[in-house]
């Protein structure tokens, strides 16, 4: 299905798509070199303990029912705007959830580990609280940053099984919706699973170590954040905001 035609703030749509193309040719080299890439500290091949393997395994979870959500969405309404960022995050984030199985495959780890808690990768590491060592600050301050969240006080539920994950209750609520009603619905979801996705990806910049996961999730952080200021202004010109 060809992409609706591009409707909105020139300025918003350049730099979202600038974040988009950076990644594919990011992710394009990440593929090529992940299974031997880990900088001269990383060994060849994670472990499945690891937190490289656990990140893949997670993220591209989370990243399936962001797919699923933007299908979903494109149904529902004609607004070009909010189709035209569906289109994008389904495709980075199918892409991205491909290059993730296919690391997967190179290291010869399972996709799926019966009895992993989620996120279980990122505990017992500090991985929220080590500041900005990085140059990430954690609190944007500006509503788009999850701030520190504690994951692992995160319980499964309803079919979410991470941080930011939509509810079976509320997928099916966007199924249902149509027009401005699906459209609100489904930024404020993609809000809190952006929300979700960052945490998890500032995770991997301070565990992962592989070179080039580490600067896929790096490239994450940037466009989800670049998406989560969009879709504040699509909510706000909606009359909506994000959820609290």
């Amino acid at each position: 299905m060809d992409p609706p035609r591009r409707r909105g703030t020139p300025t918003q749509w350049a730099a979202l798509t600038a974040v988009v193309l950076a990644l594919v040719f990011a992710g394009t080299a990440a593929v090529a070199s992940a299974g031997r890439d880990g900088g001269s500290a990383a060994p060849a091949t994670p472990s499945s303990e690891s937190a490289d393997a656990g990140f893949a395994r997670d993220m591209a979870v989370h990243h399936q029912q962001a797919v699923e959500m933007s299908f979903l969405v494109r149904d529902s309404t004609d607004d070009e705007e909010v189709r035209r960022l569906a289109y994008d995050i389904a495709n980075t984030q199918a892409n991205q959830r491909g290059m993730m199985l296919g690391w997967l495959d190179l290291w010869g780890l399972p996709k799926l580990e019966a009895g992993k808690e989620p996120m279980a990768w990122m505990s017992g590491a500090d991985a929220m609280d080590k500041g900005s060592d990085d140059g990430m600050d954690m609190d944007h301050g500006d509503g788009t940053g999850h701030g520190g969240t504690d994951h692992g006080a995160y319980e499964p539920h309803d079919g979410s099984l991470m941080a930011g994950m939509a509810t079976r209750t509320e997928l099916d609520r966007l199924r249902d919706a149509r027009g401005e009603r699906a459209e609100i619905l489904y930024l404020q979801l993609m809000t809190d699973h952006h929300k979700g996705g960052v945490e998890m990806a500032q995770g991997c910049v301070r565990l992962c170590e592989v070179g080039t996961e580490k600067a896929l999730a790096k490239g994450m952080v940037a466009a989800q954040e670049s998406e989560l200021r969009l879709m504040a202004d699509l909510l706000k010109a909606r009359g909506a905001k994000p959820r609290a």
